[in-house]
């Protein structure tokens, strides 16, 4: 593994984590085109340290408007607190029982079954990919369409719950985002914003509240990912061919510092797109993206 690649799978990881379409489709189709082993401890290492740049990208794009709209005094705070531990529950209630279904319904038989060995099926995350596109755009011309009933509508909320979502909006948003946990390719970040603007939650409100949920359940995905490394290094180990994770560790976390900037690249190109009224072509991006990664699978590379 080239420190070019790392960079590579940097970029794409930074800008399609923080756009609504989709990470880890993009980082899928970007492994198999680099000759990559997205299943590889190596590659598992690399991962994490972007994923980790990403979600720190977060924190400094939105930190001040979270300060203002959660944290500036107790009352918005609980508010927050709340509802984001609402959306957390139902987001672990929903999707780790469909990833245990999948495991034991896919892999039956099999002595090691775990939902990544699907995460490279091009074909499921076209499907997927084409799921959240078709979401996106149907919430962004909603709201084109019904512009002015919304006004007053996001008035009303504003009287019930501050800044935030409401406690509905939230359980929402938090449902959808257990839905796309075991689905690569099904934006967490486009199915959630457009789960809470289809359910009245005004744009800007549901672009904070999605990512303040992301930085709650990146560290769980983060340290997931961590244990099933060292699972792997102690197999590898036991079986008499140890992993050298050493050299890889330079490169991740040049990748994780090239993450964190294209991560904030992405959220402003995500915050103008939202505020100019274009969320709905990020859907029209992730149909084409589909019909890309499908023609991928099944066309004459068949990746």
């Amino acid at each position: 593994m080239s420190l070019l690649k790392v960079l590579i799978l940097a970029i794409v990881q930074g800008l399609a984590e923080l756009l609504p379409v989709s990470s880890s489709a993009h980082v899928v189709v970007a492994e198999k085109l680099l000759h990559l082993d997205p299943s590889s401890p190596e590659m598992t290492l690399v991962l994490v340290m972007l994923h980790t740049g990403t979600m720190f990208a977060v924190i400094v794009y939105f930190l001040n408007q979270w300060r203002r709209a959660y944290f500036a005094t107790g009352d918005a705070f609980a508010r927050f607190a709340i509802r984001a531990g609402w959306a957390t529950v139902l987001t672990g209630a929903i999707g780790y029982p469909i990833i245990k279904v999948i495991e034991k319904t896919a892999f039956k038989g099999m002595p090691k079954a775990e939902i990544e060995l699907l995460f490279g099926r091009l074909d499921l995350v076209g499907i997927a990919l084409f799921a959240a596109g078709v979401l996106i755009l149907l919430s962004g011309l909603r709201e084109r369409g019904e512009q002015k009933d919304r006004t007053l509508a996001y008035e009303r909320a504003a009287t019930r719950s501050g800044d935030n979502v409401t406690f509905a909006q939230a359980g929402w948003m938090g449902a959808v985002q257990g839905l796309c946990m075991p689905f690569r390719g099904f934006s967490r970040s486009g199915a959630t914003i457009s789960a809470g603007m289809m359910v009245g939650a005004q744009r800007e409100r549901a672009e904070r509240f999605s990512f303040a949920l992301a930085v709650i359940i990146t560290p769980l995905v983060i340290g997931r990912e961590l244990l099933r490394l060292l699972k792997a290094s102690h197999e590898a180990t036991a079986a008499g061919a140890p992993i050298d994770l050493h050299s890889s560790l330079v490169f991740a976390l040049i990748g994780m510092v090239a993450s964190f900037f294209a991560g904030l690249a992405g959220l402003k190109w995500l915050s103008a797109w939202l505020e100019e009224g274009r969320w709905w072509l990020f859907g029209i991006y992730c149909i084409l993206a589909s019909a890309v990664v499908l023609y991928l699978h099944f066309g004459p590379m068949h990746l």
